[in-house]
């Protein structure tokens, strides 16, 4: 299943190139976790250093707090941390103001990820067909509730914020366990990925601000607690139960398990649909739950007047015009390939470890 023996220990390596292996694999892990359709699972398989990285989480959430394991673990986060900090802003940029581009790359990508998945089976059983189906199923209905139900019928901004924001972050903490399975694109799905994003760069630039003597510490606790604590939250509870939960699954039903990621891989095609446009404003009653209204050529909410971000604006589907649908084509191939180099990568390293 992975790129390395599973009995071999981490002593077995140097410390210099554990940094290295865990270094690249975090922050390979780091921008998977930005961009939908890109496994962090799979980054870390590629780089080497994921039978470690699984192993040191089952350590660690079993209280078995070993140095190697420690080392493992941070090696791995750090980075991880950093490029997500880094790179969130410009990232969620790029989907808000290029969407059919984004979303053609992540099709590709994320159906990359089928024959890295589709190896790790090594053949279909009737536990594999049903699995996938099972996946294919929650995708698709996820997709379907993100594109006829995403512009009402949420509780409130507040409510939806933790609840959803841990359910992000528990699936997450899911990609970072599983090769081959986006936690980004889950994220894209829920409607809270462009949320999340923003909510990291609005407070890198608070911190920024502060430490220069001229920021609120209140700018700095608003995305904390909207948007980053209940998503860590979720991350750590859900690396905890997931990873062992996932570890169990794998080993009594490993080839229906597969079949169910196979199942998420190819559905999560459905909800990345390139082609989407923001609804004419005239047209727009609700958003995220709350009545909206036209005022000085902008949407705003009715009781609090503020503007509607584009970012939250409700979509529909749009016709592409030939250049946009031949760039899409090119996209999706493109993204194919660079998953499956990442994975042939990963093969590649296989045998060096064996070796």
């Amino acid at each position: 299943m992975t790129n390395e023996p599973a009995n071999q220990s981490v002593d077995s390596e140097s410390l210099p190139t554990l940094l290295m292996r865990g270094g690249s694999g975090g922050v390979l892990m780091g921008l998977a976790n930005l961009v939908p359709g890109i496994s962090g699972g799979t980054m870390l398989v590629a780089a080497g250093i994921y039978t470690r990285f699984i192993n040191a989480i089952a350590d660690i959430t079993t209280l078995k707090f070993k140095r190697q394991s420690i080392i493992v673990i941070l090696s791995v986060a750090i980075p991880a941390a950093v490029a997500v900090v880094a790179l969130a802003g410009p990232i969620k940029t790029l989907v808000v103001d290029h969407r059919w581009i984004m979303y053609s790359l992540f099709i590709g990508l994320t159906l990359g990820g089928v024959p890295v998945v589709w190896k790790m089976i090594n053949g279909a059983t009737t536990g594999v067909l049903a699995g996938a189906a099972f996946g294919f199923a929650i995708m698709a209905g996820l997709a379907w509730v993100q594109h006829y139900g995403g512009s009402g019928g949420e509780a409130s901004d507040q409510s939806r914020g933790f609840i959803l924001l841990f359910l992000a972050g528990v699936a997450g903490a899911s990609a970072m366990i599983l090769p081959g399975v986006s936690g980004a694109y889950l994220l894209l799905v829920l409607g809270v990925y462009v949320q999340i994003l923003g909510a990291v760069d609005t407070l890198k630039d608070a911190v920024k601000a502060w430490l220069k003597d001229n920021g609120s510490f209140d700018a700095i606790m608003e995305p904390t607690i909207g948007v980053v604590l209940p998503v860590g939250v979720g991350v750590v509870i859900g690396i905890a139960v997931v990873s062992n939960l996932l570890k169990w699954l794998l080993a009594k039903y490993e080839k229906p398990t597969l079949g169910v990621l196979i199942g998420l891989l190819i559905g999560a095609v459905v909800g990345l649909w390139p082609f989407q446009q923001a609804v004419a404003l005239d047209q727009v009653k609700v958003v995220k739950g709350q009545v909206v209204m036209i005022e000085a050529s902008k949407l705003v909410y009715v009781e609090s007047k503020k503007a509607v971000k584009p970012k939250d604006y409700p979509m529909e589907l749009a016709t592409p015009t030939t250049v946009q649908l031949g760039g899409a084509i090119g996209l999706i191939m493109g993204g194919f390939a660079t998953t499956m180099l990442i994975a042939r990568f990963g093969g590649e390293k296989k045998k060096t470890d064996e070796e």
